[in-house]
């Protein structure tokens, strides 16, 4: 990469950044022990629970006992700077599935644009109907129905398993997780290049494993405009830094910046994951690596149509995605 863009690295950011990322939602669930107990102490101020019967999915017949069986969780990423903070839009939502027996886990990426329906009964006739599945979000909190609630039970309708946890994290302190851990390596595709988020200045990316900080890694995972892009998508390369960055927190130099991850975490997450939930996982799951996660994706079109552009799942290949996530969860 070109030495002028490394050299940014030692800028420091004055404005939000609010981006579709949810490899900061990985490192609080699943690389948490790497942290020791000053994140243990965060999770309990992240704490927020969803407001559910009997804490659990309606479509689980008994509460999910949590590091014994598998569960799902949904990871949130939110963009709230149109709104002030209030509101916004999930804009990254990625189903995790955790199998303490088998040590096996799954990442499905759910695009941003996938199309859904909101049904009246949860947020009236104003909001109800079709939408893009990341204005759930929205909808659930303008109607006090609940942001985070309303946008797992649309991702459950949507897949066909119940989601037990979410993990929810806005962006503010995004570049500064990144540059915490040191930056992360990520071994890029395809070359292509990115406008800098607030200098409109180009990144460049050459093919081959690149050291990314929080601004670079910011321009890596937010183009989508970019003809790399149809073969190069977005989800895919959030799945693969996701991983790259699993690797690089369980890497020793990241425990001596614990006291800057876990500030930054305190005031940008969410979750109803209780701190003896994490600890549950983290004890099942102590030495998870990239080449434990199994990604996958939903496939279908985005038609140039007049009106809203969605995306259109393909049906039969959806189904096939629902089995495979009810026998990660062993569900019948």
């Amino acid at each position: 990469m070109n030495n002028r863009f490394k050299n940014r690295r030692r800028k420091k950011f004055k404005k939000k950044i609010l981006i579709g990322l949810s490899s900061l939602l990985f490192l609080v669930i699943c690389v948490g022990s790497y942290l020791g107990f000053q994140v243990y102490d965060t999770a309990k101020e992240s704490y927020s629970e969803l407001k559910r019967d009997n804490d659990m999915s309606e479509l689980r017949d008994k509460k999910v006992e949590i590091g014994n069986e598998p569960i799902s969780i949904l990871l949130l990423g939110i963009e709230n700077y149109s709104s002030d903070g209030k509101g916004g839009r999930a804009d990254t939502q990625i189903v995790l599935t955790l199998d303490p027996k088998s040590k096996e886990a799954t990442m499905t990426s759910i695009p941003r644009d996938t199309k859904v329906e909101v049904p009246v009964e949860k947020v009236g006739d104003e909001y109800a109907g079709t939408h893009k599945i990341n204005a759930a979000y929205t909808y659930g909190y303008l109607t006090n129905y609940g942001a985070k609630k309303l946008a797992v039970e649309t991702v459950e309708d949507l897949l066909g398993i119940p989601i037990d946890k979410y993990v929810a994290v806005d962006f503010e302190g995004f570049h500064d997780i990144v540059d915490a851990i040191g930056g992360v390596e990520v071994d890029v595709k395809y070359p292509f290049w990115e406008k800098d988020y607030y200098s409109n200045d180009r990144i460049y990316f050459d093919e081959g494993k690149t050291d990314m900080s929080g601004e670079e890694a910011l321009a890596f995972v937010r183009m989508r405009k970019r003809d790399v892009n149809t073969v190069y998508s977005r989800d895919e390369r959030q799945r693969q830094f996701i991983k790259a960055t699993v690797d690089e927190v369980k890497s020793g130099d990241t425990l001596f910046e614990i006291n800057k991850i876990s500030d930054v975490l305190k005031d940008n997450v969410e979750t109803n994951l209780k701190p003896s939930d994490m600890l549950a996982l983290q004890q099942k799951f102590p030495s998870i690596s990239s080449t434990s996660i199994q990604t996958k994706k939903i496939e279908g079109t985005t038609p140039k149509v007049p009106g809203p552009s969605y995306f259109i799942p393909d049906l039969n290949q959806l189904e096939l995605l629902k089995k495979e996530l009810k026998n990660s969860l062993k569900l019948s």
